[in-house]
């Protein structure tokens, strides 16, 4: 109940900034169709995420949510797959539009990283910690944030702003937003738990990793940057 509780929460929100953002813009700024195909897939993925909110029986155990990454990575890719997405207009593809800048980016948040993971160091990690966040975070997330979810935002807001050499959209701000929620907002026992700078750490980079995807058009470096950066500190 309190995941569906907090999901739901999510989604007012979602909706709340789309109608917002008609109001002030007019309702062409807005398409509403997309907007509720967004909201059902941050549905989906939760679900997925969470074992259908712990209805379905955890098959694979192991110390991570390795079958509810699994389970919502492969409806991520399923739908990319399809006519109305697409693969590459989801950044699910090797080709690289622009790697100049992207690369200078990703090197400092390389760096950035290692730099903390050598100034704070953790007990070595086990084998499947090390696995699963070299892995499961970059490639789950990234996919559906930064690919689908993006894409169909995207396309629910029509107005753009041209910053960094990127076209900016309210759904871009929007995947952020949501990705920090994700992190950083709850219900448990009916009582609402916000951490403010967890929401910060969380859709404060996303808008790098959403920068390089537009930038490249490619999901290939936001998953490695996502990975090192979970793992740099287990790594060193």
């Amino acid at each position: 109940m309190d995941g569906l509780l907090s999901i739901g929460a999510i989604l007012a929100l979602l909706l709340l900034a789309g109608g917002a953002i008609a109001l002030l813009g007019g309702r062409s700024a807005v398409s509403f169709r997309w907007l509720l195909a967004a909201a059902g897939l941050v549905l989906l993925n939760d679900a997925l995420l969470t074992r259908v909110y712990r209805l379905a029986p955890d098959l694979i155990g192991g110390d991570w949510n390795w079958q509810g990454k699994l389970a919502a990575l492969a409806a991520t890719l399923a739908l990319a797959a399809l006519p109305i997405l697409g693969w590459r207009a989801s950044g699910l593809t090797w080709r690289q539009a622009d790697l100049k800048g992207p690369l200078v980016v990703a090197g400092l948040y390389a760096l950035l990283f290692v730099g903390l993971a050598l100034a704070f160091p953790n007990e070595p990690a086990d084998p499947e910690t090390l696995a699963f966040q070299l892995t499961m975070p970059g490639l789950e997330e990234e996919a559906f944030y930064r690919g689908v979810l993006l894409l169909a935002l995207d396309r629910a807001f029509t107005s753009r702003v041209r910053f960094l050499g990127v076209d900016w959209s309210w759904g871009a701000a929007l995947s952020c937003a949501l990705f920090g929620l994700a992190h950083a907002f709850g219900v448990s026992k009916g009582e609402v738990s916000f951490e403010p700078l967890v929401f910060a750490l969380t859709a404060g980079p996303s808008l790098i990793a959403v920068w390089l995807r537009l930038r490249t058009g490619s999901l290939l470096l936001p998953v490695l940057m996502h990975n090192l950066g979970n793992a740099a500190s287990l790594l060193i």
